[in-house]
C-alpha cells in the first residue's frame, strides 16, 4: 500500500541556521549548501513554489548573546543579520544551478536584497522563483520559527516544512538523552502546547493553529527528504488542527 500523498502548490521551507554548516554546526559549508540547494531545485520542478526561512544560529543567537550580558535587542538585531548571510548563500548556490531566487529582508538593505513586500513575493513565487525571506520579522523578540509561520499565512502557504537535523520528527522526549523515546507521527497544536514539546516556540505555534497551516517536522540530514516534503510525501511528525 503506497503511503498517502498530498498535493502542496506552495510551501513554506524553514530552515536552520545550523542546516548549512557542518557538523560542527559552526560558519556555512559550501557542500551542504549546495546539497539543499539542489534539493529545492528539484521540489521546485515537479512543479512546488518554494519560500524559504533560514535561521542564523550557525552564525549567532540573540538569545545567547543576551544572556551573555549583551542588550536582547541589540543581540536580536545581530541574529537578523546573520540570517541575511545565510540568505545570501543559498541565493547564491540555487542561482549557480540555475534556479531563479530573491532574498527579500525584513530591514531594509537594498544593495543586497529586496524589501520585504507581500504581494511582490506571491508574484515572484507564481513565476516559479524561490523567494528567500531573511532579517526575520524586523523586530527584536521573535524567532525565525515565527518568522517562518508569519510569512507562511501572509503568502498562503499550503504547508510549513521545518527541516530538523539529527532527529526524524517530534518525540515524546530528547532520543540524545532517552533511547526508548518514542516519535509522534501526528499530532494537534493543542497537543503540542500541552505537552510541552519542543517543536517551536508557542507564538509560532498559536500563529499556524489560528491560520490552520499544517506543519510538517521532518529529517533534513537524509538526502531527498526536502524533495519528499515538498512532493507531500508521509515524512517525520505531522501537526494539524484535529
Amino acid at each position: 500500500m503506497e503511503a498517502e500523498t498530498k498535493h502542496y502548490k506552495r510551501v513554506m521551507l524553514k530552515l536552520s541556521g545550523e542546516a548549512l554548516a557542518n557538523d560542527k554546526g559552526f560558519g556555512i559549508d559550501p557542500e551542504v549548501v549546495y546539497r539543499l540547494a539542489r534539493e529545492i531545485k528539484e521540489a521546485c520542478e515537479s512543479g512546488v513554489e518554494v519560500a524559504v526561512v533560514v535561521g542564523g544560529g550557525n552564525i549567532w543567537r540573540g538569545l545567547k548573546g543576551s544572556q551573555g550580558g549583551m542588550d536582547r535587542a541589540s543581540a536580536d538585531y545581530m541574529g537578523m543579520l546573520a540570517t541575511v548571510i545565510n540568505s545570501v548563500a543559498l541565493q547564491d548556490a540555487l542561482e549557480k544551478l540555475g534556479v531563479s531566487t530573491r532574498v527579500q529582508t525584513a530591514i531594509e538593505m537594498r544593495q543586497i536584497a529586496e524589501p520585504y513586500i507581500r504581494r511582490r513575493a506571491i508574484r515572484h513565487l507564481e513565476k516559479g522563483r524561490v523567494v528567500i525571506f531573511g532579517a526575520g520579522t524586523g523586530n527584536p523578540y521573535f524567532t525565525t520559527d515565527t518568522t517562518a509561520a508569519l510569512r507562511s499565512a501572509e503568502i498562503e502557504a499550503d504547508v510549513m516544512l521545518m527541516a530538523k537535523k539529527q532527529t526524524d520528527g517530534v518525540y515524546d522526549a530528547d532520543p540524545k538523552y532517552h533511547p526508548e523515546a518514542k516519535m509522534f507521527t501526528h499530532l494537534t497544536y493543542n497537543d503540542v502546547l500541552q505537552k510541552q514539546l519542543a517543536v517551536m516556540d508557542n507564538t509560532a505555534i498559536t500563529l499556524c493553529m489560528n491560520n490552520n497551516i499544517p506543519i510538517v517536522v521532518f529529517n533534513i540530514d537524509v538526502p531527498g527528504n526536502i524533495v519528499k516534503a515538498c512532493k507531500g510525501e508521509t515524512l517525520g511528525t505531522l501537526i494539524e488542527r484535529k
